[in-house]
């Protein structure tokens, strides 16, 4: 991986929580599931057999990819940081196009981004155009409809306790 694959605490615990439930919780109940039809004979025909080897190799399949990404993880607290005046990791940041739409958008990791949501991934190309940027800055991107230019309204970091998993 030649970049870092920076993540807020939030998003490496999601990823954490899913690995758990994936390997603690659906693996050991599907291998019983695949033991139990594998004992019934026939294993050609066996739906539950077919259906839950397939299944297992998709879990296993995340559960690699899972750990991969949580090994590569770089965990940064957006709370912590300390040029609080320009757009970096885990900044929410309202910004205007020419069009005087607005959108409220905070930079997060990139397996933590949800569009419709307002989070966009880190190496995003409007993220990538907004770093560093302070408020009052012009920053021009190029989006599959064309350059656009944004102007940043405003820059806010959150509290810890915003991107802190609850129990």
């Amino acid at each position: 991986m030649d970049r870092p694959n920076y993540i807020t605490p939030a998003g490496y615990a999601a990823l954490r929580a899913e690995y758990d439930v994936l390997l603690a919780g659906e693996r050991p109940k599907l291998v019983e599931t695949i033991a139990w039809a594998a004992g019934n004979g026939d294993r050609s025909e066996n739906g539950d057999y077919i259906y839950g080897r397939k299944r297992l190799r998709e879990i296993d399949r995340r559960l690699g990819w899972l750990s991969k990404r949580m090994k590569a993880a770089k965990v940064i607290d957006p709370a912590v940081q300390e040029d609080r005046a320009r757009i970096w990791f885990g900044a929410q940041t309202t910004i205007v196009d020419a069009d005087d739409r607005e959108r409220t958008l905070t930079l997060v990791g990139d397996d933590e981004a949800d569009a419709s949501a307002g989070r966009i991934g880190w190496n995003a190309p409007l993220a990538r155009a907004l770093r560093g940027a302070g408020v009052g800055d012009v920053r021009r991107v190029t989006l599959p409809a064309g350059d656009r230019e944004y102007e940043v309204l405003a820059i806010a970091y959150p509290a810890t306790d915003r991107f802190v998993a609850s129990d």
